[in-house]
């Protein structure tokens, strides 16, 4: 069975913009936070990777920094940009150590788990 893609829309309710192509993410590794209902993680949030952020989300048993060659995943470095998991990016909100957003990369369905003014209070600038 294919997996369908939800609409592509950010959370400003414009064209989603891409987040990251080196290294490739997206629950689709299309390179867009792209999501669908088998997304259970909702890997929806574009967000810039820091030494802090990484250090926590292996803290919390989500390794991200470890390359996993197996997987095709060469690990992520401070400055990488990644669709992360809602809830996990939540979390790291709520202990101080959230990572940077860029909105207009951030699917609109990370909105059903973290309010807009959380993601527009980590952006990297007003206009993004």
């Amino acid at each position: 069975m294919a997996l369908r893609m939800e609409a592509s829309v950010n959370v400003l309710g414009q064209s989603l913009e891409p987040c990251s192509r080196d290294p490739l993410t997206g629950f689709f590794r299309n390179g867009a936070c792209d999501t669908c209902a088998e997304d259970r993680g909702s890997h929806t949030v574009c967000a810039v990777m820091t030494a802090e952020f990484l250090a926590f989300s292996k803290y919390v048993g989500n390794d991200l920094s470890t390359p996993r060659p197996e997987y095709g995943f060469a690990g992520l470095k401070p400055g990488d940009q990644w669709c992360l998991c809602a809830a996990r990016f939540l979390q790291a909100h709520d202990e101080g150590v959230a990572p940077r957003v860029r909105l207009r990369a951030t699917h609109a369905r990370a909105l059903d788990i973290v309010p807009l003014e959380v993601l527009r209070e980590n952006a990297l600038d007003a206009e993004d």
